[in-house]
């Protein structure tokens, strides 16, 4: 697949020098060198953007088919969610914790180049279906990693607030009942998504005759992720706990999303992502 390489290395760089800048900030709570990493940071997106729709202009299919594709939309995602919400909600630090990750999902792109060459050519011809099923599933990933970045952020002003350390740092961090709301707002947007990635995912299996295994590593982790989730909003619901305690059932929750995605991908029989 032709490449811009030259695109491609700006989009590192500028990533980095926004990271820069928002690390500057978190440390010397320097507003200049946040507003400087916030529109560099919005420069990085318009060149992610750029670069995905080149991609699908010279391919003729939406880029998401493998995980070297799906790391590089999994950033995206997490680059434009960012600067809504820092747009919307105003939550400092949230920006700068969240591109953290995503840069590392950057970095994760490039070092599975040799699985995606190896991959490219056998899914060329990929459903439109089966881009719905992955696109929503890695945006439901997308919402889980905020709802995670917020439920930590709840468990660091919270023993910050403990330990009575007052700073200008930790009213930054964000209202303890605002970071709980945002985490739980996250999770009820995207439980629903994975659900609807799962089903179609069946859906797709079943109509492309592709033999489905009801019991690979990657279905099965996917359904207890789900569940996992239906758990922690029964709990938040029904039975009405908040605070530290979901903060820290949803940090877990995440850890084992990570484990789904990364090793139960890697063992699945037929999942790429």
């Amino acid at each position: 697949m032709f490449e811009l390489k030259w695109l491609y290395e700006l989009i590192i760089m500028v990533y980095c020098l926004s990271l820069i800048g928002y690390f500057i900030d978190f440390i010397q709570n320097n507003r200049k060198a946040n507003r400087i990493a916030f529109w560099l940071l919005s420069m990085v997106w318009v060149l992610q953007t750029f670069f995905l729709l080149s991609q699908m202009l010279l391919n003729s299919n939406f880029p998401i088919a493998t995980i070297y594709d799906g790391l590089y939309f999994y950033s995206w995602i997490l680059v434009t969610f960012s600067l809504v919400i820092n747009r919307l909600f105003r939550v400092d630090f949230f920006v700068f914790f969240t591109n953290v990750l995503g840069f590392f999902m950057m970095m994760l792109h490039i070092f599975s180049r040799a699985q995606h060459d190896a991959t490219e050519q056998a899914l060329r011809l990929v459903s439109e279906l089966l881009v719905t099923h992955i696109t929503l599933a890695m945006v439901s990933y997308g919402f889980f990693t905020f709802s995670c970045i917020f439920s930590v952020m709840y468990l660091l002003q919270y023993r910050l607030l403990k330990e009575k350390k007052w700073s200008k740092r930790l009213m930054r961090l964000g209202d303890l009942g605002q970071l709980d709301g945002l985490s739980y707002i996250a999770v009820v947007l995207g439980v629903p998504l994975l659900l609807i990635a799962i089903l179609l995912g069946f859906v797709w299996g079943y109509i492309s005759g592709d033999t489905v295994y009801i019991i690979d590593s990657k279905t099965v982790g996917s359904i207890i992720v789900l569940m996992v989730y239906l758990v922690y909003l029964f709990m938040r619901v029904v039975k009405g706990y908040q605070g530290r305690t979901m903060a820290l059932y949803n940090t877990g929750a995440f850890l084992f999303l990570l484990v789904n995605f990364f090793l139960f991908g890697t063992l699945s029989n037929f999942h790429f992502l």
